[in-house]
């Protein structure tokens, strides 16, 4: 059975570069593959996430016990190369560690400044522990790479190699989809603007640029048991432009900056996507049109299936039979195991909790289940 991870990397930077660090986990987490290739894999259209960046969760430091129990929770180790990370001891450390960690070749370099192996300490982006543990293939993706002639496609193209190999799949599956949306964007952006400028001309100047501020609001029932609001990733949409912008709890607020005031008392079209802070979708995804104003609470609700829907499977381990006709209790909900061993019931949301105490007829191996659970999840039987 493969390891599950609580991250899908770690990216490991030096402070210097801590810009670079923000743009590569934005750029990973909402980075969306081709539709067939998820199908195949059974991905969700961005399946890079969640990237762990240590200034979004710890202070910079030593491999303290935090930061080793992110290394070991990651699947991949991403290292920012440039002539800073060549010189820190700390970017050293975390290759060593994941290294020791037996996950070699999940090790990914992705070289933002400098050349590799140029031996002067000016210039050369790899950590020397890369030739002191003698990490094989050392072929990092580099934004520098002159393969066009525009900048920003080398380091568009570097992303994507960097992302097919953290996925395992081959660069020109989605590299040539890519690079053709990204020309279609460039165009686009250009026709429509020029279209715009055409078009508002002198109007434009008159008309001053608002800020809309977007919070949302609970209407469902409030269970302090349920865990809160993580990111909430919000997509206003004006006309033919998209904005999104990312609420990180129920108490904060995005900010759509210098929106055109002449929008203010339009309608238009906003949707949300929230995960909470087990990185669940436990809130119902919201897609609704509203009359624009500078303050929009949307409301939302807690999708009580979530932790509120419980299966699993009875077992017998000695016997390796499932166990029919067990009664079970969990959270006041009772009900029997069915033939096939499978017990369900519904939690209603005011008593819905991460994890379950479960009570039987019979001795249990476990009395506790988590959350969420399905079919595959078993409760061995004494």
């Amino acid at each position: 059975m493969e390891q599950q991870f609580k991250y899908f990397a770690f990216i490991s930077y030096n402070s210097k570069d801590t810009e670079w660090g923000k743009r590569l986990q934005r750029k990973l987490e909402h980075y969306r593959m081709p539709a067939t290739l998820c199908s195949e894999h059974g991905w969700e259209r961005t399946p890079i996430k969640p990237v762990f960046f240590a200034p979004t969760d710890i202070q910079p430091g030593g491999l303290t016990e935090e930061l080793q129990e992110r290394l070991k929770a990651s699947k991949n180790l991403i290292v920012i190369c440039s002539p800073n990370s060549a010189k820190s001891k700390w970017v050293g450390k975390e290759i060593e560690f994941f290294h020791k960690l037996g996950r070699t070749k999940q090790i990914h370099f992705f070289i933002v400044d400098g050349h590799p192996n140029s031996d002067d300490p000016d210039t050369e982006c790899f950590n020397p522990i890369v030739k002191t543990l003698g990490l094989p293939e050392i072929l990092g993706a580099n934004i520098h790479e002159k393969i066009y002639r525009w900048p920003w496609m080398n380091k568009e193209r570097a992303y994507v190699q960097l992302i097919s190999k953290l996925l395992g799949v081959e660069f020109d599956a989605i590299w040539q989809r890519h690079r053709r949306l990204v020309v279609q964007k460039l165009i686009a952006w250009l026709v429509g603007a020029i279209v715009v400028l055409a078009a508002l001309g002198g109007a434009w100047a008159i008309n001053q640029p608002v800020d809309v501020e977007v919070k949302l609001d609970e209407v469902s029932l409030h269970n302090p048991d349920m865990p809160s609001v993580q990111d909430a990733v919000v997509t206003l949409t004006l006309d033919n432009e998209t904005k999104t912008d990312t609420i990180h709890s129920l108490e904060s607020a995005s900010l759509f900056a210098n929106i055109p005031h002449h929008f203010i008392g339009k309608e238009v079209h906003i949707t949300t996507t929230i995960t909470d802070t087990n990185y669940r979708e436990n809130f119902l995804p919201v897609d609704t049109f509203v009359v624009l104003s500078k303050y929009i609470v949307i409301p939302v609700r807690r999708d009580e299936r979530v932790y509120g829907d419980v299966h699993f499977r009875l077992w017998n381990p000695e016997t390796e039979e499932a166990v029919a006709g067990v009664e079970v209790e969990i959270a006041g909900q009772k009900s029997t195991s069915d033939k096939e061993g499978q017990f369900s019931v519904f939690i209603p949301l005011e008593a819905q909790k991460r994890a379950y105490h479960v009570m039987a007829s019979v001795p249990l191996e476990k009395d506790t289940i988590y959350m969420p659970c399905g079919e595959d999840d078993v409760i061995l039987i004494r």
